[in-house]
């Protein structure tokens, strides 16, 4: 086993200390920032928790996500208005949304503001287009087996037992 060279050791402790040193931490999570702020929105916990896998001290993070929120790179509104919209775009229910948002760690009230702006009729409306169009491409089906895996399928898009139930009663009985 070759012995360690004691300007190796130098040279090595130098370089960790080179590495930890506020200012580069600082550097290499502003850059993670940016870099993971250009390929999509993220939340400010969703950030943090990247900063914390990266091994960024806290006392180097939390300033750093505040200076970004200050500047308005960081807005967990305006990314929870956003993903209100994808979302029921691909026809989530604002109960699934919200609970989606939550987990990406949007605060309460934000959330609650975001998913406001989908009205009850919206849902419904929803709930009937998605259940007339799963209908339809189950039409080699028997009726209960189409009734079961379209309210199913509705139900898993979070959507109340009882939209569910009314969007199939009328379609049923459009069918």
């Amino acid at each position: 086993m070759p012995e360690i060279q004691p300007q190796e050791t130098q040279l090595q402790e130098t370089q960790l200390q080179e590495t930890q040193s506020p200012e580069k931490l600082e550097k290499r999570a502003r850059n993670v920032l940016l870099f993971q702020l250009s390929r999509s929105m993220k939340t400010k916990w969703q950030l943090a928790q990247i900063l914390e896998k990266r091994e960024i001290p806290s006392e180097i993070a939390k300033p750093l996500l505040d200076r970004f929120e200050e500047v308005q790179l960081i807005d967990d509104a305006v990314f929870a208005a956003a993903y209100v919209r994808s979302r029921v775009e691909k026809g989530k229910s604002s109960r699934i949304i919200g609970r989606e948002l939550q987990q990406k760690g949007v605060d309460k009230s934000v959330i609650e503001e975001a998913v406001s702006g989908i009205t009850r009729e919206d849902e419904e409306k929803l709930v009937l287009e998605l259940g007339r169009a799963r209908w339809g491409r189950l039409g080699s089906l028997e009726p209960d087996a189409r009734y079961r895996r379209v309210s199913g399928f509705l139900m898993r898009r979070g959507f109340s037992s009882s939209m569910v139930s009314s969007a199939l009663r009328e379609i049923r009985s459009d069918d």
